[in-house]
């Protein structure tokens, strides 16, 4: 009769641990599902931008050029890793392209770029922000994976460690374009 108990106690646990990776598991690919929606919103900015900077310095074309290979290999990009490395490229490919804004003054007065860069450096914020959160789920899902007894069903089972999404320094930021 103990031994009975027993094996329900323990089934009864295995099934609770069970439930508990699942339940993580489905929050890291939730986060990282906002994280792609974040960057699909940005590489589908990038077009308007170029368009809008190539109508005032369209002569500046390897600086476009850069931006538009910068966005087509981060839309490329599998996995965090990746995608933060591809990610990087284009951050810095935005810094060079607004950077060369500064040279048009007529561009830097241009109402639609100036929508165009607030709704960037929004769009930036969003991505730090989910970011933030998903790298959060995935250290703790890290965490339980690792821990006795869940790591002996999460080996049984094929739960594996996620990747972290990190950024360069300065991820996020907006180059400051001055109007003056």
């Amino acid at each position: 009769m103990w031994v009975l108990l027993i094996v329900a106690a323990v089934i009864v646990v295995g099934i609770m641990i069970y439930n508990g990776l699942v339940k993580m598991r489905v929050q890291v690919d939730g986060a990282w599902a906002d994280i792609d929606v974040q960057l699909k919103r940005r590489h589908d900015l990038i077009p308007n931008v170029v368009e809008t900077v190539k109508g005032y310095a369209g002569h500046e074309r390897g600086t476009l050029e850069a931006v538009v290979n910068a966005r087509s290999a981060a839309m490329s990009a599998q996995g965090p890793a990746d995608r933060a490395g591809a990610e990087n490229m284009l951050t810095g490919a935005l810094k060079s392209l607004f950077a060369l804004s500064e040279a048009y003054p007529q561009l830097q007065a241009a109402g639609n770029f100036l929508d165009l860069q607030q709704t960037l450096k929004d769009l930036e914020n969003g991505i730090q922000q989910a970011r933030r959160y998903y790298n959060a789920v995935v250290r703790d899902y890290n965490t339980k994976i690792g821990q006795v007894p869940t790591n002996i069903l999460a080996m049984a089972f094929g739960f594996s460690a996620r990747e972290f999404f990190e950024l360069a320094e300065g991820e996020g930021e907006v180059p400051k374009v001055s109007f003056g």
